[in-house]
């Protein structure tokens, strides 16, 4: 399978990891491809930069779970030095009464600690675990393949036939948590669980992540259950730090990927998906070349990927996609570690090595998303802050960190006429503000800082409204409907080009499904024509 004088077998738009993912199985299936891609470096938002002389840090991306481990074993990204390593616990959250909650460190001492606020609660735990990996397991099972296509034919209806006979296998029990899952509010199916406000916030946090909208919104439990889908060298649900940065991964990717012969060009920009024929027939570069190439993968959200294809009518929902996550990302350099009143000291403590929720009950999570409908953004936002020189000391000089400010809810479009040219130094002074309530040295602890606002988002990475999944993980834009009814196989409407990003099943995190997936697609739809 040689492109020959014709150019490349597949052209890929962008070298985010999904795209190195998709590269790698296609040139093991001996087709050439080539990845072009905007930045100057590869990786797209999964990328290590440094944004203070001697700080670095995951610029977008953050934090390690949802990684496939098939991925990992088949790309041999272990090989090409990615290591990754566990939070000692999995989240430390301030409470409103000036108390803490910590989660991990294995089950017993999750109960003891929640077992501070509520002793039903922490008698529950066990079963809520054991729930929600029941049904984590079953879509586990779903997420290395194609969905059953909307409209398609005898594959697709034994697809679904496969699917449902699946979750037919469930108890009866089972099958209702998965529905109820994909449909609640995280805020109603938590409280039929605990008690307490800090054990709901914890696990509600889950929900709102890169999601904008309230816990008591439905569909909010899906989103939840999405987070934890993931493990960490073999241990289910778990979170940790690749060491060096989210970079780490996508340069083990580029690594594999240029071993197995994959043309690499950054810094080149697509202005558009070259057609002939009714099929995607290569790129067109801003420098005025064109690529030609038996088909197109796009690396890309769905959105972007219709405006590059060009003037030819796509199905109305593409039009109606949804996209928004609401995301405000910032790095911060810092001369010691916060030091919270609620669990003083400025050593390095297990806690500084946990994900660190400020956002103490669900009620205040509506807030913030009712505050941010109708301001722009809100002043009392929900911040997740993470620590990773504190496992990782190749990130700081020593005795100073690098932290993640992960923030929730700054809409991308602001009202009356605002602009966050204007808005991102207040929004990250108020995020600031947030942390050093907490943490009253936080604020003069901070050497230096690199916002990245919804725009930014879009400017920097091309993620499109600055939506860090390629689109909401709503009820109608997920399996099937993942970017929309009739394309949830990775085709899209023009034949022969292709969707391999989170836009794509099954959606948002760094995850490397969906390039796994599309390459699948692409190199059986490759065969089937060489056949014919």
């Amino acid at each position: 399978m040689t492109a020959g004088t014709r150019g490349l077998d597949v052209a890929i738009i962008g070298a985010g990891h999904n795209g190195l993912v998709c590269a790698c199985y296609l040139a093991q299936a001996g087709l050439q491809v080539g990845v072009f891609e905007r930045r100057d470096v590869v990786g797209g938002a999964a990328v290590t930069e440094e944004f203070h002389p001697g700080f670095r840090n995951s610029a977008a991306a953050y934090t390690v779970s949802l990684l496939n481990p098939k991925v990992i074993r088949d790309l041999r990204l272990a090989g090409h030095g990615l290591r990754i390593v566990e939070r000692p616990f999995s989240n430390f959250l301030p409470t409103a009464d000036g108390g803490f909650l910590r989660m991990g460190g294995g089950l017993e001492a999750s109960q003891r600690e929640i077992a501070k606020f509520s002793a039903r609660d922490a008698g529950r735990l066990p079963a809520y675990y054991d729930r929600l990996e029941r049904v984590a397991d079953v879509l586990r099972d779903l997420l290395l393949e194609t969905p059953p296509n909307a409209g398609g034919g005898l594959a697709d209806l034994l697809g679904a036939w496969k699917t449902a006979r699946r979750l037919k296998g469930l108890a009866p029990e089972a099958r209702q948590d998965v529905l109820d899952l994909f449909t609640m509010a995280a805020g109603d199916w938590l409280e039929r669980w605990f008690e307490s406000d800090p054990v709901k916030a914890c696990f509600g946090f889950d929900s709102v992540v890169g999601n904008f909208a309230s816990p008591w919104s439905p569909g909010t439990a899906y989103v939840l259950l999405h987070h934890v889908f993931g493990e960490v060298n073999g241990k289910k649900g778990t979170w940790g730090h690749a060491v060096g940065g989210m970079g780490a991964i996508t340069q083990a990717l580029a690594q594999e990927a240029q071993a197995r012969g994959v043309m690499i060009r950054t810094g080149v920009v697509v202005e558009r998906i070259l057609e002939a024929g009714g099929r995607a027939a290569g790129l067109a570069l801003s420098d005025g070349t064109e690529v030609a190439a038996r088909c197109v993968v796009a690396n890309a959200n769905p959105v972007l990927v219709a405006k590059l294809a060009g003037g030819a009518p796509w199905p109305e929902a593409f039009a109606n996609y949804q996209c928004e996550s609401a995301t405000f990302r910032m790095n911060v350099a810092l001369s010691e570690l916060p030091d919270f009143t609620c669990l003083p000291g400025k050593v390095a403590a297990p806690h500084h090595a946990s994900g660190i929720i400020l956002a103490p009950t669900l009620a205040y999570m509506d807030r913030a998303h009712a505050t941010a409908r109708e301001e722009g953004w809100s002043r009392e936002p929900i911040v997740e802050v993470l620590i990773p020189s504190t496992v990782d000391d190749t990130l700081a000089p020593r005795g100073a960190h690098v932290a993640s400010l992960f923030c929730q809810h700054f809409r991308y479009a602001l009202p009356a006429g605002r602009r966050w040219e204007d808005e991102r130094e207040k929004a990250a002074d108020a995020v600031i503000d947030l942390v050093t309530r907490h943490a009253p040295n936080f604020r003069s602890s901070v050497i230096a800082r690199r916002i990245l606002s919804p725009l930014d988002l879009e400017l920097e990475f091309g993620l499109v409204g600055g939506d860090i999944f390629h689109g909401k993980l709503a009820l109608n834009q997920l399996f099937s409907a993942r970017p929309v009814l009739g394309h949830g196989n990775y085709r899209m409407p023009l034949k022969g080009l292709y969707l391999c990003g989170s836009g794509a099943h099954p959606g948002g995190g760094v995850t490397g499904v969906p390039g796994h997936n599309a390459a699948r697609e692409v190199v059986r739809d490759m065969r089937r024509r060489w056949q014919n």
